[in-house]
C-alpha cells in the first residue's frame, strides 16, 4: 500500500493500454505454466499490484472529471479510458480464465474463500469480445448524458442553477415557489427531451445486442450478471415488488395523507411531497465545513472504528462536497485501491440530503475502508451491489441519536423526515427496477411509449403522484429523466429497496440490543466481497428481503414509529 497525502496531490500519470496488454500476456503464459500453488500465489499477486495501480488512475480521471466535466484534459482522459479499456478486457479475461483452468482452485479456494472463484467465473461468463464495441459506445453514451446533464444551468430566483441547486426549492414553504422550481425542472428535461430520448434509446438497443451475443433473449440475464447476482433472480426481484406493493403503497399513501393536511393543502401534489413540515423542513445547521465536524464528532462516538476512519477521511481529504458549475450531478463512494482509501463525493445544496450524504456515503466508504483492511484481495473488497446499499441505509439509521448535532431544535422532525422518506422512496425504486425489466425485454418501444410505460409505473406503486394539469412533461411521463443510475447502471436500482428492508431491521436491532446490532454490523462491513448475497445476510443475521412476509417483517418496527407520530 501507497502512503498517501491528500487526494489533490496524486499525481495522476496516463494508463499504458499497450503495457497492459503485454504485462497479461506474460502473466497469463506464467500462470498457465505454473508448476505449483506458490506460483498460482505470485501470479495472483503480481496481478494485484498491477491492477491496483491502474484502477487508481482509473478512479482519479473519475473523480476529477465528474469534480467538473468542463475540463477539457480529464475529459479527453475519461474518453481515452472508456475508449481503450474494452479493447483491454479480452487480456485482462484471458487471466480470469487461466485461473478457472489452474488445478490449484483447491488451494485457491482454501486460502482465499471460494466466493473469490465464483466472482471470477461470473465475469468471465458475462463477457464476450464481441461486445468490445457495443461497450466503447456504450460509455460514449453514458458520458454524454452525464455532461448534458452537468451543464444544465436553470434560471431560477434571480440566478442559475444546476439539477441539485434547483432541488432545494422542492422543499420551500411557500407552495407557488415549489410549483415553480417543479417547472423550470421539468423544462430543463423537456428542452433535452429529444436528445436524453435518443441517447437512452441508443443504450437500449446496444445493451439488447449485448445480451444476444451472450446467447440471451435480451440484456436483463447479462444485467443481472453485470449486477453480481448469483442466487436470486428476476422472479424473486418480482415477488418482491408485489410485496411492496401490496404491504408499503397503502402505508405511504396513508402517511402523504398525512402530509396533505399537516402541510395545509388539499391534496398532495408532485411539488408538495418533500414539504413535510408546514413551516419547513429540518435543514443543516451550518455550511459543508461545519457538517464535516459535527460528522467527526458523531463517528468518534459510534464506535472506535468509524472515530478511526472519519479522521482518516479528513486528514487525506477524501471528500468532494460543495456543489459548483459543471459539476455532475450525482453522488457516490469511490476507492483509490493504491492508497486502501475511501472517497466521497456529493454536490450539497443546504438541504437534509447533505446529512444524508455524510452518513450514506459516508457508510459505503467506512464498510470499503474495513473490508481493504479486513480482506486480502482488491476482488473482495467490494460486496455485491445489493448488499452495499445495506451499509450507508443502515448508517443513515445509526446517525439518528446524533441529529441535534446536524439540525438542532429541529432534528425530531428531521427523524420523522427520513424516516418517512426512506419507506416512501421504495414504491418509487421499485418502479424504476419494473419499468427497466419491460424496456429491455421490449427494446423496440418508441422514447413516447416508454414514457407511457413510466407513467403506468407510476400510477401503479405511486397512486398518490399528481403533476398538476400545468406538467405536461412529467404528466407524460418524462420524470424518469432525472435518474442516472438508469441510464449508466442497468438493474442497480432495485437494491437501494432490498437493502432498505436491510436498513430497517437494523434499525429493530438497534433499538433492542444496540451492542449485537453493531457487532453484526461490522461483521457485515467485514466480510466485503467474500460472501454471496443470501450468505452475507445470514452472516449478519438478517433475513432475505424477498420471501415471503419479508417485506412486512422488515418495516414493522418504523411502520409503527410513524404511526404513532400521524396519531394512527
Amino acid at each position: 500500500m501507497k502512503q498517501l497525502t491528500t487526494f489533490t496531490e496524486i499525481e495522476y500519470t496516463r494508463p499504458n493500454f499497450d503495457e497492459l496488454k503485454a504485462f497479461y500476456s506474460a502473466l497469463n503464459e506464467r500462470l498457465t505454466a505454473a508448476k505449483s500453488y506458490e506460483e498460482v500465489r505470485a501470479c495472483i499477486m503480481a496481478e494485484e499490484e498491477y491492477s491496483s495501480h491502474f484502477n487508481t488512475m482509473a478512479t482519479v480521471v473519475q473523480i476529477r472529471h465528474t469534480v467538473d466535466t468542463s475540463d477539457a484534459f480529464y475529459e479527453a482522459e475519461e474518453e481515452y479510458i472508456s475508449q481503450n479499456y474494452p479493447e483491454a478486457m479480452p487480456y485482462m479475461q484471458g487471466f480470469n480464465l487461466a485461473l478457472l483452468a489452474s488445478p490449484y482452485k483447491k488451494e485457491i479456494d482454501e486460502e482465499f474463500g471460494a466466493q473469490f472463484l465464483k466472482a471470477v467465473k461470473l465475469g468471465a461468463d458475462s463477457f464476450s469480445e464481441k461486445n468490445v464495441s457495443l461497450m466503447q459506445e456504450e460509455n460514449d453514451l453514458t458520458n454524454r448524458y452525464q455532461k448534458l446533464t452537468a451543464a444544465c444551468k436553470i434560471p431560477f430566483d434571480g440566478g442559475e442553477h444546476n439539477l441539485y441547486g434547483i432541488l432545494k426549492y422542492f422543499s420551500d414553504p411557500d407552495r407557488e415557489v415549489r410549483k415553480k422550481a417543479a417547472q423550470a425542472y421539468a423544462d430543463f428535461f423537456e428542452k433535452n427531451d429529444q436528445e436524453l430520448g435518443e441517447i437512452f434509446d441508443r443504450l437500449v438497443k446496444i445493451r439488447h445486442k449485448m445480451g444476444e451475443n451472450m446467447g440471451f433473449k435480451n440484456f436483463i440475464p447479462l444485467g443481472y450478471m453485470q449486477q453480481g447476482r448469483m442466487d436470486y433472480d428476476e422472479n424473486d426481484v418480482a415477488a418482491f415488488r408485489t410485496q411492496v406493493l401490496e404491504e408499503l403503497v397503502p402505508f405511504c399513501e396513508k402517511l402523504y395523507k398525512a402530509q396533505a393536511k399537516r402541510i395545509g393543502v388539499d391534496k398532495i401534489r408532485f411539488y408538495d411531497e418533500q414539504l413535510i413540515f408546514l413551516g419547513g423542513n429540518a435543514v443543516p445547521i451550518g455550511d459543508s465545513a461545519y457538517l464535516v465536524s459535527q460528522a467527526q464528532k458523531m463517528y468518534r462516538d459510534m464506535s472506535k472504528e468509524t472515530g478511526e476512519f472519519i479522521d482518516f477521511m479528513i486528514e487525506h481529504e477524501l471528500m468532494d462536497l460543495d456543489n459548483k458549475p459543471n459539476k455532475a450531478a450525482t453522488g457516490y463512494m469511490t476507492a483509490l485501491n493504491d492508497y486502501q482509501a475511501p472517497f466521497v463525493y456529493s454536490c450539497f445544496n443546504g438541504t437534509t440530503g447533505d446529512v444524508d450524504v455524510l452518513t450514506h456515503e459516508m457508510g459505503h466508504a467506512f464498510a470499503g475502508y474495513m473490508a481493504m483492511k479486513t480482506q486480502p484481495l482488491q476482488a473482495l473488497w467490494s460486496e455485491p451491489t445489493d448488499i452495499a446499499e445495506i451499509h450507508s441505509m443502515a448508517m443513515e439509521q445509526f446517525a439518528y441519536p446524533y441529529a441535534e448535532l446536524f439540525f438542532g431544535e429541529k432534528a425530531e422532525q428531521y427523524r420523522f423526515q427520513h424516516l418517512q422518506e426512506a419507506l416512501t422512496f421504495v414504491p418509487f425504486g421499485v418502479a424504476v427496477d419494473e419499468f427497466q425489466h419491460i424496456v429491455y425485454e421490449k427494446p423496440e418501444l418508441t422514447a413516447e411509449e416508454r414514457k407511457s410505460v413510466w407513467r403506468d409505473l407510476e400510477k401503479k406503486y405511486m397512486p398518490w403522484r399528481d403533476y398538476g394539469d400545468e406538467n405536461e412533461f412529467f404528466n407524460a411521463g418524462g420524470w424518469w429523466y432525472h435518474k442516472l443510475h438508469i441510464y449508466h447502471y442497468p438493474f442497480y436500482y432495485i437494491n437501494y429497496t432490498l437493502t432498505t428492508m436491510g436498513a430497517m431491521e437494523f434499525k429493530k436491532k438497534m433499538s433492542e440490543d444496540k451492542s449485537a446490532c453493531w457487532q453484526d454490523y461490522m461483521t457485515l462491513c467485514k466480510i466485503g466481497g467474500s460472501l454471496g448475497y443470501r450468505d452475507a445476510l445470514k452472516a449478519a443475521n438478517l433475513a432475505v428481503p424477498f420471501e415471503k412476509g419479508g417485506v412486512k417483517r422488515a418495516i414493522s418496527y418504523a411502520v409503527a414509529l410513524l404511526n404513532e407520530k400521524i396519531g394512527e
